[in-house]
């Protein structure tokens, strides 16, 4: 649905993006993730042809990126792109009318967008008035109304609560039942692991990883993560060097690598002679996976 080659931009002598590559299946949701200043917006402005990129192509739907090819994409950018003193109804027929959309085709069409946002019964409520969480189901309903077949869903639940982050969530889920294809965009890592069916990283206008949740567990050479909190972290550090194990900083937390699984009791045994104030273990997650794939990034000469 989509296919991205080489691509490169740069804003005077400063690379944005550099031989940038990507594809993504129709009906895919594909998480792109990276730091701010990565490379994101920037990549989401050329596929809609809003930006001309240095070098490279740009395919959708198996066409070259251009004019002809923006009905096929829609976008919900992380600003909500609403008429606040307008009606939700109201909204999704000035944007259906832009496309070409009227008649009863555009009701239609309206009515469509509202129901599958689970909006319809604030077809005549003033935007304004709508929740946080309804008017980003809202955005996402004017990307919807011309009916494309690639959503580019920008920073969706930034800013919601938690149960209208799981409404947003059910909703990409829906589309893609549907067969739409989801570019979705993301700092929640949480979101992009129960979301995506493949994830990219991106670091300084370069992708640094890309595959499925178990394919970019290889990353990490290990069974399960063990974290644990003591007042003698260095000494923790050595026991587990001792035992075979490969530690690591999680923001505040120590952490091992566990090459194979063990009982609690052999883990505890394996740091005899420390205070130990908790000790746990975790699966591997998309954080320790984005955090060591960014960190050898940094480590690494460009």
């Amino acid at each position: 649905m989509l296919r991205i080659e080489n691509l490169s931009k740069s804003y005077g002598k400063r690379p944005v993006l550099q031989d940038l590559s990507l594809s993504i299946e129709a009906g895919e949701v594909y998480a792109l993730l990276g730091p701010n200043g990565a490379g994101k917006t920037t990549t989401i402005n050329i596929i809609c042809n809003l930006l001309r990129a240095d070098r490279g192509q740009v395919w959708i739907n198996d066409q070259p990126a251009s004019d002809r090819t923006k009905p096929f994409i829609g976008i919900a950018p992380q600003e909500n792109l609403l008429y606040r003193l307008l009606s939700c109804a109201e909204n999704l027929q000035f944007f259906g009318r832009i496309y070409g959309f009227h008649g009863q085709r555009l009701q239609h069409q309206v009515q469509a967008c509202l129901a599958a946002v689970n909006l319809s019964d604030r077809a005549n409520s003033v935007v304004e008035t709508l929740s946080g969480g309804m008017q980003r189901r809202m955005n996402v309903a004017i990307a919807l109304v011309h009916q494309p077949k690639l959503v580019i869903l920008d920073e969706p639940t930034t800013g919601l609560d938690i149960e209208a982050r799981y409404e947003m969530w059910e909703l990409i889920r829906q589309l893609q039942q549907q067969g739409i294809t989801v570019l979705l965009t993301t700092h929640l890592l949480d979101e992009a692991e129960r979301l995506a069916n493949r994830i990219g990283i991106l670091r300084q206008g370069r992708i640094i990883a890309e595959g499925s949740l178990t394919e970019l567990r290889q990353y990490i050479p290990a069974q399960e993560i063990l974290v644990i909190q003591t007042p003698d972290p260095e000494k923790a550090i050595e026991l587990g060097l001792q035992a075979g194990f490969t530690p690591r900083r999680y923001d505040n937390d120590l952490a091992f690598w566990l090459p194979e699984h063990l009982e609690l009791k052999e883990l505890i045994d394996r740091f005899e002679g420390i205070e130990i104030d908790s000790i746990a273990r975790q699966p591997i997650r998309l954080e320790h996976i984005y955090l060591e794939v960014t960190q050898s990034a940094s480590r690494s000469p460009e």
